[in-house]
């Protein structure tokens, strides 16, 4: 998968300046949408983890032409949260609060191209976090009882 580097960084671009409005937009529509993901924050100081947000966001963006670069720190990312308690099926919640909030800071700069391009950025992020991330197999893979019912 090649990803538009162009409009994902024109895109974040935008909204750079208002990181702290972003942050606490993701973080409020997270947790209005997915209240059963509050408990994982439990121990998190939230004044610090809207910074940690835009933070990985960033490094991110910047590396995009860089993907050795950001393999190690998102492996690393994908480990720690195990440590959290994120599980697979977390990631997908997150992923569309991330768009839902962009789309919400960018309105008309939020192209059905940039929603693309943050959603398949998203995917390989998720997807390289996963391989970096110790879970055991059977949380990653479905149970046969589940797969067949």
């Amino acid at each position: 998968m090649t990803l538009n580097t162009d409009l994902l960084t024109a895109s974040f671009s935008l909204i750079q300046a208002r990181q702290l409005e972003f942050s606490d937009a993701f973080y409020q529509t997270l947790f209005a949408d997915y209240p059963e993901v509050i408990s994982l924050f439990a121990h998190v100081d939230m004044e610090e983890q809207p910074i940690k947000l835009f933070a990985s966001l960033t490094l991110v963006v910047n590396n995009l032409t860089k993907p050795d670069t950001l393999t190690k720190p998102l492996y690393g990312l994908g480990t720690r949260h195990v440590k959290y308690g994120v599980l697979p099926s977390h990631y997908p919640m997150v992923g569309g609060t991330l768009l839902k909030t962009m789309s919400s800071m960018l309105r008309e700069e939020w192209t059905p191209d940039v929603s693309a391009a943050w959603s398949e950025a998203y995917a390989t992020i998720t997807q390289v976090m996963l391989e970096g991330s110790d879970y055991p197999e059977e949380t990653l893979m479905p149970k046969v009882a589940e797969t067949i019912a």
